[in-house]
């Protein structure tokens, strides 16, 4: 998994799970308290496929903040 996904050249933003190339449809906005200052946002970005695993995985640790969808390219 990555961190800070952005865009990945021409392909657009991928999904961050491990050796996914997928395009990616939502951004998971997280924070870890225990390393990060209270205004500092991580993202991940998922594709459908990995949207729930990796939701689940920020999730049970309470460090997800919110899912919003991929903002378009421009």
């Amino acid at each position: 998994m990555t961190e800070d996904a952005g865009p990945a050249g021409d392909a657009g933003v991928i999904c961050s799970a491990k050796g996914c190339r997928e395009p990616a449809t939502v951004v998971l906005v997280w924070n870890n308290p225990k390393v990060h200052t209270p205004d500092r946002e991580k993202t991940w970005t998922a594709c459908e496929a990995h949207r729930e695993q990796l939701s689940h995985h920020l999730a049970i640790r309470s460090f997800l903040r919110r899912v919003e969808p991929v903002a378009p390219l421009r």
